[in-house]
């Protein structure tokens, strides 16, 4: 189950008059956890664990039912392909949150209070977090985790890393990070070359701090900048055999999920690489992969091809029509009333 809050943030006094779950501690440690939302620190670097039961809001959405669930007085009589209750370790949807356009309060609680059943997880892409007033990102974080979602930090650490003092200045970032309540610090190397060893030991680091490492793997050096194609071709692309021996080793380091770039797979390239998302998806266990997929043509291909169960990361503006496909219930001309499933209903 995910947690509520972190940081140390008041809740509203009407959780708090529900919150019945004693705090317990947990020991530091290397070793990393879950995706959990709401881990909060006591200042001493220890971490307070509260059960996500106690969340109000958590509560009474899982009471609320959507109006395809609702077979009695709803839409429940058309046939919908079911989805597990959260946390989801497979079709597990993370979605972009402010970048390409704003995000306050109310926007993202509009998001979430209509289709935060369909929404694991959300990522600040790029440092785009840091150009926040705090008060108001704790705000957009806390509202995450009361609705069951984890909150991710983007690929910020490449910038970083290119600091004269980065062994210092990465303790400084992963330790803001862990104050203002981020479940997940990616670590992405698309405009970098890292040793490989090196990348291990920001993964240890970062699961040091009670955070989950998400490594961002891909075969188009210079991805993660929106670059053109053309740009792109002149680089080169890597061997997707690297790709996947460097993901298994993440996977050994105790990594829960990797990103995938999209960039010289399915964006910003003449041709698709499907070969290179076969390879990964045959090699690399696929419950531990997810794909960026924010176009609508890539999500649809990813879904028709491995089914409602694959990883991805779509924009905020597509959950709906994301959701909308995985249940089945809509498509392009090709997944159109043949995205099926066989499992127990809801």
């Amino acid at each position: 189950m995910f947690p509520i809050t972190r940081s140390g943030v008041p809740m509203p006094c009407s959780a708090l008059s529900r919150l019945v779950v004693p705090a317990q501690r947990i020991p530091k440690t290397t070793a990393p956890r879950p995706f959990l939302c709401g881990v909060r620190s006591d200042g001493n670097n220890n971490d307070i664990a509260r059960n996500f039961s106690a969340s109000a809001v958590a509560k009474k959405e899982s009471k609320v039912k959507t109006l395809l669930q609702d077979k009695q007085h709803g839409l429940g009589f058309a046939r919908s392909n079911p989805i597990p209750a959260k946390p989801r370790k497979r079709g597990v949807t993370e979605i972009r949150g402010p970048y390409y356009s704003v995000m306050g309060k109310r926007y993202l609680a509009d998001v979430l209070e209509t289709m935060g059943h369909y929404v694991d997880g959300l990522k600040f892409a790029g440092g785009s977090f840091s150009l926040f007033e705090e008060k108001k990102l704790k705000e957009l974080i806390d509202l995450a985790h009361q609705h069951d979602v984890y909150v991710s930090t983007g690929g910020w650490a490449e910038h970083l890393l290119t600091h004269h003092d980065a062994v210092s200045v990465m303790e400084k970032y992963l330790q803001k990070c862990k104050d203002l309540g981020f479940d997940v610090v990616e670590i992405s190397s698309g405009f970098l070359s890292i040793p490989a060893d090196d990348w291990l030991r920001l993964v240890d680091k970062v699961h040091s701090y009670g955070l989950k490492a998400k490594p961002e793997l891909g075969i188009q050096f210079g991805a993660g900048g929106d670059t053109s194609a053309a740009e792109l071709e002149a680089f080169g692309t890597g061997d997707p055999g690297k790709l996947v021996n460097l993901g298994r080793r993440f996977l050994d380091a105790g990594v829960e999920r990797l990103m995938i770039e999209s960039e010289g797979i399915t964006e910003n390239v003449r041709s698709w690489r499907t070969d290179v998302v076969s390879q990964i998806m045959k090699e690399l266990p696929p419950e531990q992969v997810m794909f960026e997929a924010a176009d609508p043509r890539v999500f649809n291909w990813y879904i028709r091809e491995f089914g409602i169960d694959v990883n991805v990361f779509v924009d905020h503006s597509q959950i709906v029509q994301l959701s909308c496909l995985r249940r089945g219930i809509w498509g392009m001309a090709d997944t159109f009333g043949k995205v099926v499933s066989y499992r127990p209903a809801e």
